[in-house]
C-alpha cells in the first residue's frame, strides 16, 4: 500500500513517495514513465527514422555509409557534370546533398543518446551493485547469527535467502561432495594403516 510519509523533503513530489515497512521511498517507475513518453515522443520529432529489420542489417549498411563526405560530394560533382555517369533510378544532387546533410546533422544526437544509455545502464548496475553487496553483507552475517541459539527462529529466513539467491546445492551435487570426501577419508585410513 503506497502512503504519503510526512518526514519527506520538501523537493520531492508527495505523489511519488512510497512507504514499506520503512523510510519513503520514492517512486522511481512513474519518474520512469514519464521520461519514456518523452523519448517516444522524440521519435516524431526526428526525420527519417529507419528501424533496422535484423541485427544484421546496420553492419551490411556500414560499409558503403562509412565513405567521406567530401567523397560523396565529388561523385555529385562528377554525376552532374558527365552524362555517362546518369542513371536511370539514381538520386539527384539535391537528394544526395539532402542525405547526407541529415547524416552529418543527426550523427552527434545518436552519439549522444547512446552515451545517455551507457550513463544510465551504469547508473542501474551501480545502484544494484551497492543494494546487492549490502544484501550479501545481511545474509552473510544472518547465516552467521543464525548458528546461535537465541536466533534459531533466523535460520529459516536464511534458507529462504539462500533459495532466492540460487545457491543451494542439487541432491546430485551433495552426493558427489559427500562422495568425493568418503573417498578421501578412506584413501587417507589406507595410508594409515600402511604406515
Amino acid at each position: 500500500m503506497s502512503t504519503v510519509n510526512e518526514n519527506v523533503d520538501q523537493n520531492v513530489d508527495p505523489v511519488s513517495v512510497v512507504t514499506v515497512e520503512g523510510p519513503a521511498v520514492p517512486a522511481y517507475s512513474e519518474e520512469v514513465r514519464l521520461i519514456l513518453g518523452e523519448l517516444r515522443n522524440m521519435r516524431g520529432l526526428i526525420p527519417r527514422l529507419v528501424a533496422p529489420l535484423s541485427p544484421q542489417e546496420t553492419p551490411r549498411l556500414n560499409s558503403a555509409a562509412s565513405v567521406p563526405p567530401d567523397f560523396v560530394e565529388l561523385t555529385i560533382v562528377a554525376n552532374t557534370e558527365w552524362d555517362v555517369l546518369a542513371r536511370v533510378k539514381s538520386m539527384s544532387a539535391t537528394e544526395m546533398r539532402d542525405l547526407l546533410s541529415y547524416a552529418l546533422a543527426y550523427a552527434p544526437l545518436a552519439d549522444e543518446l547512446e552515451a545517455l544509455a551507457q550513463i544510465v545502464r551504469h547508473s542501474v548496475i551501480a545502484a544494484r551493485n551497492k543494494v546487492g553487496q549490502e544484501a550479501l553483507t545481511i545474509y552473510a552475517l544472518a547465516q552467521r547469527m543464525a548458528k546461535r541459539p537465541e536466533n534459531a527462529g533466523l535460520a529459516a529466513h536464511v534458507a529462504d535467502m539462500r533459495r532466492k539467491l540460487g545457491r543451494t546445492q542439487s541432491a546430485e551435487a551433495r552426493e558427489r561432495r559427500a562422495a568425493k570426501k568418503a573417498a578421501a577419508q578412506q584413501a587417507q585410513a589406507v595410508t594409515q594403516q600402511a604406515a
